[in-house]
């Protein structure tokens, strides 16, 4: 079997691949592309036209589109179902990543994690007002999140689903900022459920670092 994920080191979708073939127990190799490189390479544009990652080659099979990523490494390997049989805790799953996507990504890593972490990283200031747009907009997600999150172990049920890993690595970035930490230390559902998120070991092992 040859398995190969391509993908930038500190990108989030790539690292919710990452973490879905980890709790699958999943051996791959991984090539480095940088979409925000100017010259991405013309092979890597075939496989996905766009340009962006993550990106997935299983025997010679082309997958672009983290969702169907890690929805086709839960059915096409075995181990822990990263799914729920449940129709609504599988809609609820699918709710949580929808949001994730189209309402958390953007304020809580490219405003948030940007401006409070990274810049400063790198020896230069983040800008106050797109920090301060984040935080205001991380507010109103961490808040929808809150009321959707199980009251059990997880946030679709009582075990880890796909929804957890696509939080949790944007939770993984976000709580680097102080005061991103302090907002969600204001949910007590996510603030347990990311204490217990913490500790799963493919976290640990899929951890970029920050960009230099």
């Amino acid at each position: 079997m040859t398995l190969i994920l391509h993908g930038y080191r500190y990108s989030v979708y790539v690292r919710i691949a990452r973490l879905a073939l980890s709790e699958k127990s999943v051996t791959y190799e991984r090539v480095e592309v940088n979409p925000f490189a100017g010259d991405i390479p013309a092979a890597y544009l075939a496989l996905h036209p766009f340009g962006r990652v993550p990106a997935l080659v299983h025997d010679g099979f082309g997958l672009y589109e983290t969702g169907a990523i890690v929805r086709y490494i839960d059915r096409a390997f075995p181990g822990p179902a990263l799914q729920p049989a449940d129709t609504r805790r599988l809609a609820r799953m699918d709710q949580i990543m929808g949001v994730v996507d189209a309402y958390a990504y953007w304020p809580l890593v490219r405003q948030v994690f940007v401006h409070d972490v990274v810049r400063p990283h790198a020896g230069t200031a983040g800008d106050p007002v797109e920090l301060e747009k984040g935080l205001a907009s991380s507010a109103k997600v961490l808040d929808a999140l809150e009321s959707l999150a199980a009251s059990d172990k997880w946030l679709t049920g009582p075990d880890l689903s796909l929804a957890d890993l696509h939080l949790g690595a944007m939770i993984a970035y976000f709580a680097q900022s102080r005061r991103g930490l302090e907002l969600l230390g204001m949910r007590p559902r996510l603030t347990a459920w990311w204490e217990r998120m913490a500790q799963r070991p493919g976290l640990a092992a899929t951890d970029p670092g920050l960009p230099s």
